[in-house]
């Protein structure tokens, strides 16, 4: 007799099931961390922009769109990837907040709603070197989440 029978087909079809179960969430995890990354790095090339954008006007303000303090930044992709067309973000990227008269920023990268990383957390990087990463989503950073790879 050739061929397979009906029990040895559905038995090939149940592993096939319980490996894609398995590696899945695998797979879409790493995604969602060479995402993270990516954002990591674009919010890294954001504060190198606000640093030449200070050391031309003195000042950190001014660099969001319109000449603005916050928002959406003018002197680099508001979006991550940033060497990705704004259809592919990932990431809204932000001047959050210029403090102390302009001498202070604070930078964040923002999950899209329709993305991946949908419920991956906010990143946040500011002058002063800190970094924090809202694991947990609850959208505040807590003193435990100051690092990015917690």
């Amino acid at each position: 007799m050739a061929g397979f029978s009906l029990i040895e087909a559905m038995i090939a079809v149940a592993i096939i099931g319980i490996l894609t179960a398995i590696a899945y969430p695998s797979y879409v995890d790493y995604v969602v961390q060479g995402h993270r990354q990516k954002a990591m790095a674009d919010l890294m090339a954001l504060a190198t922009a606000m640093e030449a954008h200070k050391a031309q006007q003195y000042t950190y303000e001014g660099a969001a769109s319109s000449g603005g303090d916050t928002g959406a930044p003018a002197i680099f992709n508001s979006w991550s990837p940033a060497d990705q067309p704004a259809a592919n973000k990932q990431y809204d990227l932000t001047i959050h907040a210029i403090n102390d008269n302009g001498r202070n920023f604070e930078l964040r990268a923002t999950p899209t709603t329709t993305a991946v990383v949908k419920s991956d957390g906010k990143l946040m990087f500011n002058s002063l070197g800190q970094k924090a990463w809202d694991s947990n989503n609850d959208s505040s950073f807590a003193s435990s989440e100051y690092c990015w790879d917690c």
